[in-house]
């Protein structure tokens, strides 16, 4: 029994020694990694290393006032450390990813330790987003066993998402009771992790990204993400609808403005001979006339009548532009004069 427990004693010396002191750290901050002595004496050496290549990045030789930081192979350390002189404790500054592994404090003097310190820096977590899948928008049924009716119960697909992250745990929350979780360690990727709710869900939901030392969290609003789907489709049919009216009402356009074209062009086209007599009242009125000619059309003109007349006739023909006037002398044949004379184009 006494060598199992000098067996476990040792076991637990070598991996204290090889994983250490376990240190989170937020990137971005400053740690301290403490040597546990209160005050250097004369006599003590103190060698900081980091890596597995032991790289040393600081030293103290009390006795010599020597307190020196070094940058390290890579100068990933530089302008980050700093020395206590009391206590040989060391900080490191602005810390980032590649800062996190094993450091370890060598201590000589009276007597010889050593502290291994095992460094987990994680980078700031991003606030989880929540959407609503609205294609997923479906409907089930549930049959009540005390009466043969049934009623549809809708639900509502929800999905919480993070991107480019690492080491964290992407988890959702109902109330204080955790529903479901994913996680990832090493690898910086996007993460999602679905849930299904009932539209009149009148519980609390989060979605909830963590790592060992902080969390973010998105509080789920039913009311703006979840909606039914007769609620959903009713925006269609306003759509629907809006746009029947409109083509009825760009039909009614083309058909009045159509009727009104060809109103305006068979005007266009008539003639209308307008006869004025004078001097003898007695000659016969003849009926005017309306023809689609666009050539100038004169009245017919009675020439067995011997009574004296002059005869004026306005001859409008609008497609043409032009006007015709026509004063014509009836003594006992009909002589006609024309005169042309230009209207204004439209």
């Amino acid at each position: 029994m006494l060598q199992v427990l000098i067996l476990f004693s040792l076991c637990w010396w070598h991996l204290t020694g090889v994983f250490g002191e376990s240190v989170s750290v937020m990137e971005g901050d400053s740690v301290t990694l403490k040597t546990n002595v209160t005050e250097i004496q004369q006599a003590h050496d103190i060698l900081w290393r980091f890596g597995s290549n032991n790289s040393y990045i600081a030293k103290i030789k009390k006795q010599w006032q020597i307190f020196s930081t070094f940058d390290g192979p890579d100068g990933r350390f530089r302008d980050r450390l700093k020395l206590d002189n009391n206590t040989g404790s060391l900080t490191i500054t602005n810390i980032t990813t590649e800062h996190a592994g094993l450091y370890e404090v060598e201590m000589t003097g009276a007597k010889l330790s050593s502290k291994t310190f095992s460094v987990s820096v994680y980078a700031h977590l991003p606030v989880p987003v929540i959407s609503s899948n609205s294609s997923q928008c479906s409907s089930s049924s549930s049959s009540s066993s005390s009466s043969s009716s049934s009623s549809s119960q809708q639900n509502c697909s929800l999905v919480c998402s993070v991107v480019n992250v690492s080491h964290v745990t992407l988890s959702w929350y109902k109330g204080n009771s955790l529903l479901s979780s994913i996680s990832v360690s090493d690898l910086s990727i996007s993460l999602s992790l679905p849930l299904e709710v009932e539209y009149q869900d009148k519980n609390s939901y989060s979605c909830v990204i963590n790592n060992p030392i902080s969390n973010q969290t998105t509080h789920l609003d039913i009311s703006q993400l979840c909606h039914t789907c007769s609620d959903q489709g009713l925006p269609l049919l306003y759509i629907v609808l809006i746009s029947a009216a409109a083509g009825s009402l760009l039909i009614v356009a083309a058909v009045l403005w159509y009727c009104f074209y060809w109103k305006h062009k068979q005007i266009g086209q008539k003639t209308v001979i307008h006869e004025i007599y004078e001097n003898d009242s007695t000659l016969p009125k003849p009926k005017p006339r309306e023809t689609k000619s666009k050539e100038p059309v004169y009245g017919n003109i009675d020439r067995n009548n011997q009574q004296r007349s002059n005869i004026l006739e306005l001859i409008w023909t609008p497609d043409s532009g032009v006007v015709d006037v026509a004063v014509t002398d009836t003594p006992g044949s009909t002589s006609i004069q024309s005169q042309r004379t230009p209207s204004p184009e439209y």
